[in-house]
């Protein structure tokens, strides 16, 4: 079980790491949109598109990563002062009655959305947009399926010992 907490934990942190670099892409291109634009008079629909592509990239897959790393916001006013163990049967509770079924729904929900995008093959409305908006949409598969996975490896995390818990995170981090 160990190793299979371990791939899910190395998948969603080397999806993180490569995700985050999309950050620094969005600003590089914002600034060519900007020069293209305004210093050049060369505006470009496909270029500011794949801004927005790279944000919601960013933030879909990403947030699996944020989790993991504790990163996401949460009311630390009752939970700080538990002890480990509640702290555990918190994140159990959590995991298996609000976070799986709120994945499970947007899977449910999703599905024909994206999966009439991709029939169509759904394409930008602007002139001179890009093509593949169906690939944006999938995004919102995408996401919930990542978190799911994280989920199932934090649940399971909350059932090992705190030492062999602190010993994972270490070996996700450090190789």
């Amino acid at each position: 079980m160990l190793e299979k907490i371990l791939l899910i934990d190395r998948l969603t942190e080397t999806m993180g790491k490569t995700v985050r670099w999309f950050a620094l892409l969005m600003v590089v291109l914002t600034c060519v949109v900007v020069a293209l634009r305004y210093v050049f008079n060369l505006p470009s629909i496909a270029l500011q598109e794949s801004v927005t592509y790279l944000h919601a990239s960013l933030f879909m897959l990403g947030a699996a990563y944020t989790w993991q790393q504790g990163s996401h916001v949460r009311v630390d006013v009752f939970y700080r002062s538990m002890s480990a163990d509640n702290q555990k049967r918190v994140d159990r509770f959590g995991i298996l009655l609000l976070l799986m079924p709120v994945c499970v729904f947007m899977l449910y929900s999703s599905w024909e959305y994206v999966n009439i995008a991709w029939s169509i093959r759904e394409k930008s409305q602007e002139a001179g947009g890009l093509p593949f908006v169906y690939l944006l949409k999938t995004l919102i598969l995408i996401m919930p399926l990542t978190m799911l996975l994280q989920a199932i490896a934090e649940f399971a995390k909350t059932f090992l010992p705190d030492t062999q818990n602190k010993q994972t995170d270490t070996e996700i981090h450090h190789g």
